[in-house]
């Protein structure tokens, strides 16, 4: 999957699960939002739709475009 995928796959609320330094995380969404959320810990980024989530959410400081080389493959 390419990252203009994942935007447009997200867009239309799919979820997902992938793994970044050995940790899951959790991309969901309900009629309130989107979420990136820490598994192991259930730490949670809420966003209004998908576009804020990709634009804002951190992992480590980082979007998850700017991870996009090193999570493509969880996808």
């Amino acid at each position: 999957m390419t990252y203009e995928e994942l935007v447009k796959t997200l867009a239309y609320g799919e979820e997902y699960n992938f793994y970044y330094n050995n940790e899951e995380y959790w991309i969901s969404k309900n009629k309130e939002g989107n979420y990136l959320t820490k598994v192991i810990d259930g730490t949670t980024q809420s966003f209004a739709n998908s576009d804020e989530l990709l634009e804002k959410a951190k992992i480590d400081g980082k979007t998850i475009k700017e991870l996009w080389h090193v999570i493509k493959y969880n996808f």
